[in-house]
């Protein structure tokens, strides 16, 4: 990804921080680097987890740090986010089902979470004067072919659309959109590297067509803080990723393995969307980004202007497999490392 315009984590000094989901692989990381990069008056783990919320205590007990604090709830329980929410200046809206099959199966539990969640935090935020409030979205949500990027398309709905309900607040609520984070619990850089541990005799590839965007878990940490100084309210902010062929990453992982073709499981793409063409109008591209404009009577484009945005062309599609940016070689092993 290239160099970030501005470091975010200044943003977050003498602030109250709340990250929902702040228990999974981003939020561990979040808390971590907001620690150790910024000097947030206080930062609030919620979700529904407590064994996980358990181990983040014992990682960041020892350290002694009092601003920490964790708080059991759902998304699905506005009363308790309410609750949470209070003296909040920005919160992270992380938690999702994020699992395709598992959403296919089981779609009331996908829509319970990632679309009533997200009313909930909008509600929340809303009711208790959260400033900033910045939610986690997925290349998915674009031109979505399942339940779980249909999902998350509904909860960007909700989030740009909640900049109408403000009123005279001074909360605004804003969406970043990004693909595969390698590592993460359900990446395929985790499974690749545990067959190969426990002497699999092949690697299982769905297509060997496919592509994805791929982000390392401390470049999407850092991208969405740099959003929180960035917004204005409405936006979906994309960032500028490298494509990765998925037989490119196998062979990687494990190069004198034979791969096995499995087909594409129910709800996947061969290739990813960030920006679609009818994105496109409303888009604008700075060196690291890409900015979806929402359709707001009160928007202005002057921040961006000075910042030196320029409109991308008519019918401009930002697509996994037409990326002029490709992991390969000693790029894609870094990654790797990153992952380990």
């Amino acid at each position: 990804m290239n160099r970030l315009a501005v470091d975010g984590f200044n943003e977050f000094d003498g602030q109250s921080v709340l990250i929902t989901g702040g228990s999974g692989s981003f939020g561990r990381r979040f808390v971590e680097t907001l620690l150790r990069r910024a000097k947030p008056r206080r930062v609030i783990v919620f979700s529904r987890d407590e064994f996980k919320q358990y181990e983040m205590q014992q990682q960041f007990g020892a350290k002694g740090d009092s601003r920490l604090r964790f708080f059991i709830g759902d998304v699905r329980d506005c009363e308790r986010l309410e609750l949470a929410m209070r003296d909040v200046d920005v919160c992270i809206h992380a938690a999702a089902l994020k699992h395709v099959p598992a959403a296919e199966y089981n779609p009331m539990e996908c829509i319970h979470t990632n679309v009533y969640g997200a009313e909930n935090v909008v509600r929340a935020a809303l009711r208790t004067g959260v400033r900033r409030v910045v939610a986690l979205s997925t290349d998915k949500a674009a031109n979505p072919i399942n339940l779980y990027g249909a999902s998350k398309l509904a909860s960007d709905k909700i989030f740009i659309a909640a900049n109408n309900l403000a009123g005279g607040r001074d909360v605004r609520f804003s969406v970043v959109r990004y693909g595969n984070v390698a590592g993460s619990r359900g990446s395929v850089v985790p499974l690749f590297q545990r067959l190969v541990a426990e002497g699999a005799e092949r690697l299982p590839i769905t297509d060997e067509r496919m592509t994805r965007f791929w982000i390392t878990l401390q470049q999407g940490v850092d991208f969405v803080a740099s959003c929180v100084a960035l917004m204005q309210g409405g936006e979906i902010f994309v960032p500028k990723i490298p494509s990765l062929r998925v037989v490119d990453l196998a062979r990687a992982i494990a190069p004198r393995l034979p791969q096995e073709l499995v087909g594409i499981r129910p709800g996947e793409k061969l290739h990813e969307v960030m920006v679609t063409e009818d994105d496109s109008r409303q888009t604008v591209e700075l060196p690291d980004r890409y900015v979806i404009e929402p359709a707001f009577a009160f928007w202005t484009h002057e921040p961006y202007e000075r910042l030196g945005a320029r409109p991308v062309p008519d019918g401009f599609r930002y697509a996994s497999d037409t990326n002029t940016d490709w992991l390969e070689g000693e790029r894609l092993a870094r990654l790797l490392a990153g992952a380990a």
